[in-house]
């Protein structure tokens, strides 16, 4: 009789936290899947096979062929990035930064500012953007994983200016928030985003006639001249157990006298040498450089290959992204910036690293000093 209800209880058990699993991600924050004629469109998409995106060339997100000796522990690895202890990951300090009152800053001046990981606050052309904006403490669904660094979070949905457009990269946590684009949605009049991501908005309430939501080539011209084109990455999506049923992306911001590049997420390609000759060159390239490591360097580019990246595109000025904020991969919090700033010696741009919240001119760029330096 005891073995029986001992039995009986752990089923019983099992089943309350399935069901209790099944709730958890059926919260709105989580999304839902692409259907109707958004999926239809999907289909359509020469990128998508099978039910998955795909990149322009076969990767592996992670790496299997690697020497055993730089091949670390799948389960240690993934324990470390996710509850990793003392190991330099995350800074002792406070990450420093110097808030700019965004309303302050004339609106024919084309800046950008870096406020924390991928997120961004651009003026070109006389527009206000915003890309993938995080200004939750956590870059994930559970409070306890991937945690903000302490002082990353400047800036609140209240201290942004109303938003000409919205750009979302993917629908990875770290770059796409519930809580914060709940909270700036009043404020955005059109959102840009790649194929299947539309599904996020249409299910949080956004208005459909301003959800530009487009396939990898794709030029959209919100007047003759300030166009946004949807471009190629290398990368993979999906918010839970899903994987790759939308697309991810970077983006290219054209008017008639700039050009501006966002990377996305992504691993080095042949894609960057493409783009830099199809748009001859860009001001500005806000690229990715963080949180890489040599088994996922086929999604995460390296410092290296950033470098190289940068200079494939023909970028005037490097603005790194994806650090600064989170500890997802092994490498100290200081070393995305320090190796870069290493690679970036004797390359045909200038790399600025402002401070969270610091103004870069796009014409008249300052000559940042080297914050991370002597941190711990």
């Amino acid at each position: 009789m005891k073995r029986r209800n001992f039995i009986f209880g752990a089923l019983a058990g099992m089943g309350a936290l399935a069901g209790g699993a099944g709730l958890f991600v059926r919260q709105e924050k989580f999304g839902r899947a692409p259907s109707g004629e958004r999926l239809k469109r999907i289909q359509a998409s020469p990128h998508y096979m099978s039910g998955q995106f795909f990149c322009l060339e076969p990767v592996e997100v992670m790496m299997n062929d690697l020497p055993d000796e730089e091949k670390p522990n799948r389960i240690e690895t993934l324990c470390r990035v996710l509850f990793g202890g003392d190991d330099g990951r995350v800074p002792k300090e406070a990450i420093p930064s110097n808030k700019t009152d965004l309303h302050a800053i004339p609106h024919t001046q084309d800046v950008a500012i870096w406020m924390g990981h991928s997120t961004f606050y651009l003026q070109v052309g006389g527009r206000r953007m915003l890309v993938d904006p995080v200004f939750s403490d956590y870059g994930s669904p559970i409070f306890f994983i991937n945690r903000a660094f302490r002082g990353s979070n400047v800036y609140i949905a209240e201290d942004i200016p109303e938003l000409d457009v919205l750009l979302m990269t993917h629908d990875h946590w770290d770059h796409l928030d519930y809580a914060t684009v709940m909270a700036l949605k009043p404020k955005v009049k059109d959102v840009v985003c790649p194929l299947g991501v539309g599904e996020f908005f249409e299910q949080w309430g956004f208005d459909l006639t301003h959800l530009h939501e487009e396939d990898w080539d794709t030029d959209i011209a919100f007047a003759d001249d300030f166009h946004i084109h949807i471009l190629p990455s290398q990368h993979f999506s999906g918010r839970f157990l899903t994987r790759n049923n939308t697309q991810w992306c970077g983006f290219a911001i054209v008017t008639p006298h700039r050009r501006v590049y966002i990377s996305g997420d992504g691993g080095y390609g042949k894609h960057f040498r493409d783009i830099g000759r199809r748009f001859d060159g860009f001001d500005l390239a806000m690229m990715e450089n963080g949180q890489y490591n040599m088994q996922w360097h086929a999604i995460h580019m390296l410092p290296n290959e950033t470098a190289q990246a940068t200079e494939d595109v023909g970028a005037r000025l490097l603005l790194p992204a994806h650090g600064g904020k989170f500890a997802l991969a092994l490498h100290t919090w200081q070393a995305p910036y320090a190796d870069l700033l290493k690679e970036s010696a004797g390359r045909p741009y200038q790399m600025v690293t402002p401070l969270i919240g610091e103004v870069v001119d796009m014409e008249h760029p300052a000559d940042f000093p080297h914050w991370w330096e002597g941190r711990a």
